[in-house]
């Protein structure tokens, strides 16, 4: 009698969940423009997806996200989910897609299905004021889409 078992959970400490709240101005693409080529996205969509400033305002409630992207010229999109779930969204293709999400390490990983085209997306923070989503085309172009703290 009288003994205290502390049950510590080591797995907590180690991941430390991201924390993605706030509102994020894109700054910069890195191949943005070959990645959509490789999705096969035709030329004018292309141009136009390269103009368009984007910015992401995400409301995360450990893992609840609700991420609302505000586009320049186009209809902006809410993306309601828990990672680990999915959701569909339509693509910048105008294809509607299926998204299913996972944690990967620090990482938000999504794997973008559109039937005819799949694409992985990881939402990664590189510093408090930094967003950088890693986009991965199956014929294995990289892009990178880097946002800025608002």
């Amino acid at each position: 009698a009288g003994q205290h078992y502390y049950i510590t959970n080591n797995l907590s400490s180690s991941f430390k969940m991201t924390n993605f709240n706030g509102n994020w101005k894109l700054h910069k693409s890195e191949n943005f423009e070959d990645f959509l080529k490789s999705i096969d996205v035709g030329l004018l969509k292309r141009q136009a997806a390269k103009m368009v400033s984007s910015e992401h305002h995400i409301v995360q409630d450990g893992d609840k996200m609700s991420v609302t992207v505000v586009a320049t010229g186009q209809k902006g999109k809410q993306q309601e989910y828990s990672v680990g779930g999915s959701f569909s969204e339509q693509e910048v293709t105008g294809d509607t897609a299926e998204v299913s999400t996972e944690w990967d390490g620090a990482r938000i990983k999504e794997i973008h299905n559109a039937g005819d085209f799949t694409y992985t997306l990881l939402r990664e923070l590189q510093d408090e004021n930094t967003m950088v989503l890693h986009l991965e085309s199956p014929k294995g172009t990289q892009a990178k889409r880097i946002y800025k703290k608002m």
